[in-house]
């Protein structure tokens, strides 16, 4: 199949490819060409199947004119595939006979001494006897051998006269008595043309088209004797030497003039049958043109209906590009609102963890990976397979589901292992058309809400205390471990007369008198080890200088890591508390 492609060559390139196109199709294959496109002068080479169609039958190359027109294009081809050299043997015909057998057989049955196979346009295919008396080659560029164009002075215009009728009658021809000019002197030639025979033409056939049955492909053959004749054969070869003239046989006017007439016969004939020949060809020519007018109009109704396609195509690459323009805009929206909801969920630091009825994870924040174990592969999990860092707390995935059931919202306060606080809710996720799709996890940190309120709570235990501390009517102190006073009550300030600005520049060692001070100071060391004290009495200075007997109650004051950090005493005069009694 080559459409389309050949009306954009020359013809001279025309003329190369046809021959190749022959050569690479195997025997009985189809060639395909365009409308406006046809196999020119190689119509030997092919045959018609579909005119209109332009499909064309390969036919076999009997006369070579495949191997002169390839040999201009050997350059071209691969050292492998060159064609058979002119000279070359031709190929034998299936069957086991050859195109010498198949003349022979033929000439054997006339029984002449010269003769040619020749198919129907005059192509030799091969010669028998000695025909150099009646064909010669014609001048020029040798090429493809014809007969017609080989045929001496004479005979020519007869062989063509007879050929033409021997494919029409299908029958054989003859015409006897010709005169042919030979080497200056005229010789009466009998001419004969006659069919092959049917079984010989079926074995052609089937040579010329392989793979096709018998008698299906035409392909006529016909057999040209050429004889001289007999009752003149000798006085002829005399007469040449003495009279070399056309007038040389010594015939009387009237014999000339009769012979004139049946020549000029012959050629009103051979006129009268290239006048048909013409008018057959006019024909042709005109129901090709009005092809051509029909495939030029099927080509422009083609054309036209291409150019409302084409336009049709226009618009809707047009709408497309429009519809693609908003659909670019729409996708960087969502892109952006996408990436603004991402930004805004991790910014915010809440975790945030999405499911769906099946409790799978459908998306979550980063804030959540902290206090739930979760990577990107975990998308589509359910929460059940998931491991929390949540401590006391196991009933997430009974909670998430008593949502789902109730729709209502649940919130817990939990604990993760690092310490952290979170209020937990859980809420169910709502479609803009109020349609539950799963629910909604939230962990909102609140670790500084609560240290501020467990410090609340501590200074409000603190603020009692103090308020107690102030109103007691016992002297309250507290000291660190080195010494210094870093508490000092009212009811100190009554019992030793120091303020509590002036106290709490002293140590307690400024309290004791010397000869008691190590006794306090080993107290103070047993407190140190976390020993318990009993209350125990002692005497301390007043701000006067005085000596007062005083009852003691010492306590160990220690941090939330369990270490030791100040000593608090409770302290009562006992001379007042005898005067009370």
């Amino acid at each position: 199949s080559c459409r389309n492609l050949l009306i954009y060559m020359g013809v001279e390139l025309q003329k190369k490819l046809i021959p190749l196109f022959h050569y690479a199709l195997r025997p009985g294959g189809t060639l395909c060409l365009g409308t406006s496109e046809g196999v020119s002068e190689f119509g030997e080479l092919f045959t018609v199947l579909d005119r209109k169609a332009k499909l064309y039958l390969r036919q076999d190359d009997f006369h070579g004119r495949q191997r002169v027109a390839l040999g201009r294009f050997l350059p071209l081809m691969a050292e492998g595939d060159v064609p058979l050299p002119r000279g070359a043997a031709k190929p034998a015909i299936p069957g086991g006979k050859s195109l010498r057998e198949l003349t022979e057989q033929a000439l054997l049955a006339q029984i002449v001494a010269a003769g040619a196979l020749v198919n129907a346009q005059g192509d030799i295919l091969y010669l028998y006897g000695r025909t150099g008396m009646f064909l010669e080659l014609a001048p020029g560029e040798v090429g493809i051998n014809n007969i017609l164009k080989m045929a001496r002075e004479g005979v020519r215009l007869e062989l063509t006269t007879l050929l033409r009728e021997a494919a029409s009658r299908k029958d054989s021809v003859h015409c006897l008595g010709l005169r042919v000019k030979t080497n200056g002197h005229f010789t009466l030639v009998n001419l004969t043309v006659r069919p092959v025979a049917s079984g010989l033409a079926e074995q052609v056939s089937a040579g010329a088209e392989p793979g096709r049955r018998g008698g299906s492909v035409e392909y006529p053959l016909y057999l040209v004797i050429l004889e001289v004749a007999p009752a003149v054969a000798g006085a002829a070869a005399g007469h040449g030497e003495a009279q070399p003239g056309p007038t040389a046989a010594g015939l009387d006017s009237d014999a000339g003039v009769a012979a004139l007439k049946l020549e000029l016969r012959a050629k009103e004939e051979y006129l009268q049958s290239l006048n048909e020949e013409l008018e057959s060809s006019a024909e042709e020519l005109k129901s090709s043109n009005e092809e051509m007018q029909s495939v030029n109009e099927e080509l422009q109704s083609t054309i036209e209906e291409l150019e409302t396609s084409k336009e049709e195509l226009q618009s809707v690459n047009e709408e497309l590009a429009t519809v693609n323009t908003e659909l670019q805009t729409k996708v960087t929206d969502l892109s952006r609102a996408n990436n603004d909801m991402n930004n805004l969920l991790a910014g915010t630091g809440i975790g945030t963890v999405f499911v769906d009825f099946q409790l799978r994870i459908l998306r979550f924040t980063p804030g959540a990976s902290q206090i739930i174990n979760l990577i990107l592969s975990d998308v589509g999990r359910p929460v059940s397979h998931l491991v929390s860092n949540l401590v006391g707390y196991s009933s997430l995935v009974a909670d998430v589901q008593s949502v789902l059931d109730t729709l209502v919202s649940k919130e817990v306060a939990v604990r993760t292992t690092d310490g952290r606080w979170y209020t937990m809710r859980i809420l169910p996720y709502r479609t803009l058309d109020n349609v539950i799709e799963g629910a909604v996890i939230t962990f909102v940190d609140i670790t500084e809400m609560h240290q501020s309120q467990e410090a609340l709570r501590k200074a409000n235990e603190l603020q009692r205390l103090a308020v107690v501390v102030r109103h007691a009517s016992d002297a309250i102190t507290v000291q660190d471990l080195e010494g210094r006073m870093i508490a000092w009550n009212p009811g100190a300030q009554r019992l030793y007369g120091w303020s509590e600005a002036e106290a709490l520049a002293m140590k307690v060692q400024d309290r004791i008198p010397e000869g008691q001070r190590e006794g306090a100071l080993a107290r103070l060391r047993q407190l140190a080890r976390a020993e318990v004290l009993e209350p125990y009495c002692t005497q301390r200075l007043t701000k006067a200088g005085e000596v007062v007997e005083v009852s003691i109650i010492s306590t160990a004051l220690v941090d939330e890591a369990g270490q030791l950090y100040a000593i608090a005493t409770a302290e009562r005069a006992i001379e007042n508390r005898r005067a009370e009694t």
